[in-house]
């Protein structure tokens, strides 16, 4: 009874994990698919043209005896795809064909039989090849995405050889007797061919599980929860967690189900949710990349005393005869807040900024404290296909925390 209650406990802990909602969600449309396979095909040509091919060597039987062979030096000159199309098929995969493709092959061959034998150089074109190749992403027991080759189909047709300097009985022998291997090694390794790069790419999918480091505060885990192939677009979902460098606790935040539009014009569309955004700011808040020190040694442009803020502060001025430098502290005091809306995002921001003036034996003295509020919209646009941005000031508020100078007011 334990067992099964841990069996019934440990499915439903799995199940939520499965269905947990992503940070992150990529679209790959059908526009996306076509341009990859014309990419893909002109790189599968260079390949092949460039690939070194092992040698063929065997027998074939026939009423004279075994017939052996050997077909050396084999190097593709030509491919043809003249009818290719990539498809999706909804809850499967998908769907490659390829039509009609062609290839010329220049090759040694050498023939032996108990009676005699030949060799030279020869031309082979290859026509009529048809490959129907399905692919399926099944989810492995983390929830993780992979591709694999569910099913694999390889025919060709016409196959025309051209013995150099050959002619009569002993040439139309030979091609007999080349011709099937050449068939058989094509039917044979077309499919095998095409598993060993599909495998290339799943264990690039598989890599994907792993954190990324963004820089030396933050990493990003943008592995994959699910992938749903529909018959227009591939959606993804990506966990889309970033993590304070090292640290892997999860952020105090719960992802909330979000949805890409309907949409499948363009051939990539890429959706951030507020979560990925939220445990970015979480992770660069806990590395303390909101803290920052102004200071004449970091700011040389930036030249601030004591003189200038008594112009501004009377206070400052009754308390510091001698203009010092000044330095500033800003330190973080709450995690940051972003809310998204339609083609903008708003941030809320909560730092305390302490003043210093810094003495002649480069001590340290605290003049004040002040707490600051500041809330910020920024406004996205693509122009001329580069993304702009508008800031637009909302809201900033400033309190007097603490001050050795005095009290005085602070303006809102």
């Amino acid at each position: 009874m334990v067992k099964i209650c841990c069996s019934l406990l440990l499915l439903s802990l799995l199940s939520v994990q499965l269905k947990a909602n992503p940070g992150l969600k990529v679209r790959i449309t059908q526009k996306a698919l076509e341009y990859a396979k014309k990419v893909g095909l002109e790189i599968l040509k260079k390949n092949m043209e460039k690939e070194q091919f092992p040698d063929l060597t065997g027998y074939e039987r026939s009423g004279l005896g075994n017939v052996n062979y050997n077909i050396s030096r084999i190097r593709v000159t030509a491919v043809e795809f003249p009818n290719v199309s990539i498809s999706l098929t909804p809850r499967s995969g998908i769907k490659l064909m390829i039509r009609n493709a062609s290839l010329t092959i220049d090759m040694n061959w050498n023939i032996r039989t108990w009676m005699f034998k030949d060799g030279g150089r020869s031309i082979v074109h290859i026509s009529k090849v048809f490959v129907t190749a399905t692919f399926s992403t099944p989810l492995d027991s983390m929830g993780h995405t992979s591709i694999s080759l569910s099913s694999c189909h390889t025919t060709s047709g016409d196959t025309d050889i051209k013995l150099n300097g050959k002619s009569g009985f002993l040439h139309d022998f030979f091609i007999k007797y080349l011709k099937k291997p050449i068939h058989r090694n094509l039917a044979t390794n077309s499919c095998p061919n095409i598993r060993s790069g599909i495998q290339l790419i799943a264990k690039d999918l598989q890599s994907l599980n792993v954190p990324v480091r963004i820089d030396d505060l933050a990493e990003i885990d943008y592995s994959l929860n699910s992938l749903e192939v529909f018959r227009p677009y591939i959606d993804m979902d990506l966990k889309g967690i970033v993590y304070p460098a090292g640290n892997y606790t999860g952020p105090p935040y719960v992802a909330t189900p979000f949805a890409i539009p309907d949409q499948s014009d363009s051939m990539l569309y890429l959706a951030f949710s507020e979560y990925f955004f939220q445990t970015s700011l979480f992770s660069y808040y806990t590395a303390g990349a909101f803290n920052i020190t102004i200071a004449k040694e970091t700011c040389r442009d930036l030249n601030i005393s004591t003189e200038m803020f008594g112009s501004i502060i009377p206070e400052i001025a009754k308390y510091s005869i001698i203009p010092y430098p000044v330095m500033m502290k800003l330190i973080a005091t709450e995690i940051p807040l972003i809310s998204l809306q339609q083609d903008s995002f708003t941030l809320e921001i909560q730092e305390s900024m302490e003043v210093f003036a810094v003495l002649p034996d480069s001590t340290t003295q605290s003049l004040f404290t002040v707490n600051v509020a500041a809330n910020i919209s920024i406004a996205l646009n693509v122009f001329n296909q580069k993304l702009t941005g508008s800031l637009c000031l909302n809201r900033l508020q400033f309190s007097l925390a603490h001050s050795n100078v005095g009290s005085f007011e602070v303006s809102r």
